[in-house]
């Protein structure tokens, strides 16, 4: 796919680079345009190095706002108010706002990063509202220190990827938990897993690749959580099955991939001493995924299973068992005793079981997410 850049007379300008870049990693081949405010802030040659296009700047005799007007996805980013505005009312005074008035009358996606003084935005509030009304897409910017500020690289190029997606899971409500819960012992103390967060994380980010409205349940987790989602933060087991419980009426899928404790215990309000042994009571907790179909028997349901140091047939014995009590659609199990797999690993080695069992070898849990999501497209 091929994404048109338009970059644009903010200081954020600088962070484009780095967009660049990254978007090519994720496969995409990338076309710049650069305003004339834009070129007093990074010089073409950046760009041109980054995304190995020459970069236009002007609009020559092969009028390039025809020639790029009908590509997968054009991106402002940044985008000053000036050029919201003129954009708002269609002026086509300028290389970069000609092509979009072009490509806006070939439906072409447009995509929007804006970056200047908070002020500024609220000032352009009402053109951005218009566009918005217009179907031009935008990724909403960090409000610190009185600025709109450049959003993260990962939000745009996540949003980039949801603009030019077949949006499969669109108008879907996705919720998933992820991470590990946490239950006190005393003030200070607890017991807990170790639990990361990666494989809820991707779950969340290709279900919003592809359309989804994404909200995630995070309990203790490892990983940098994308401002685009809907989070909603726990810690114990008793918080999670509320959140949950509360929540999975609303939604069309779950993925129940957090480790949510099996015991809990009671917490004293005061400091135990490192003098004494102490003795642990430990109750066990309620299984959350049992009462999501009870709940909403519509939903599709994915539940996650992990075992220790088990043999092949013991791993699909027990996902089996899991899917009988809980009525999930799909269950991913996984033994965390393979070297590098399972608990804080970046890669896992899993197992899918519905009527079928199909093992997948080790691999990035951002694909093992894929081939999740694949099966769940399917089902609902």
């Amino acid at each position: 796919m091929q994404i048109i850049l338009c970059v644009t007379g903010s200081v954020a300008a600088v962070e484009t680079v780095k967009l660049v870049r990254e978007l090519k990693r994720q496969g995409f081949r990338v076309k710049c345009f650069m305003s004339d405010g834009a070129c007093d802030i990074i010089n073409p040659y950046a760009l041109e190095f980054a995304s190995g296009e020459k970069v236009v700047t002007k609009l020559t005799g092969e009028i390039e706002h025809v020639k790029y007007a009908r590509e997968d996805l054009i991106v402002v980013a940044p985008a000053t108010a000036n050029v919201i505005s003129k954009f708002a009312y269609r002026l086509a005074d300028n290389p970069i706002n000609t092509l979009l008035v072009t490509a806006y009358g070939y439906d072409t996606p447009i995509l929007f990063v804006p970056s200047m003084h908070e002020s500024m935005y609220r000032a352009v509030e009402e053109n951005v509202n218009k566009l918005k009304d217009d179907g031009i897409i935008f990724v909403e910017p960090r409000k610190e220190e009185n600025k709109a500020k450049f959003p993260s690289i990962q939000d745009i190029v996540l949003n980039v990827q949801r603009a030019t997606s077949k949006g499969y899971l669109k108008g879907k409500k996705v919720m998933v938990s992820s991470g590990a819960t946490y239950e006190g012992i005393d003030p200070i103390r607890g017991i807990t897993n170790r639990s990361s967060g990666k494989m809820g994380l991707e779950l969340a980010k290709e279900a919003f690749r592809r359309g989804a409205e994404v909200t995630l349940i995070c309990g203790r987790v490892e990983v940098e959580i994308p401002s685009l989602f809907n989070v909603i933060n726990v810690e114990s087991a008793l918080d999670m099955q509320l959140e949950v419980e509360g929540r999975v009426l609303d939604h069309d899928v779950f993925f129940s991939a957090a480790a949510v404790s099996d015991f809990t215990l009671d917490k004293v309000t005061h400091k135990v001493s490192s003098r004494n042994d102490i003795t642990l009571h430990l109750h066990p907790t309620p299984k959350i995924i049992n009462r999501v179909k009870v709940i909403n028997p519509e939903i599709f349901l994915v539940a996650f299973k992990a075992g220790y140091d088990v043999s092949h047939e013991e791993i699909i014995q027990s996902a089996k068992k899991r899917m009988q009590e809980s009525s999930a659609d799909l269950v991913v199990a996984n033994d965390v005793a393979v070297p590098g797999a399972g608990f804080g690993a970046d890669d896992n080695q899993v197992l899918l079981i519905d009527d079928h069992v199909r093992k997948f070898p080790l691999n990035s849990k951002a694909e093992i997410a894929r081939q999740i999501i694949d099966r769940v497209v399917k089902g609902i």
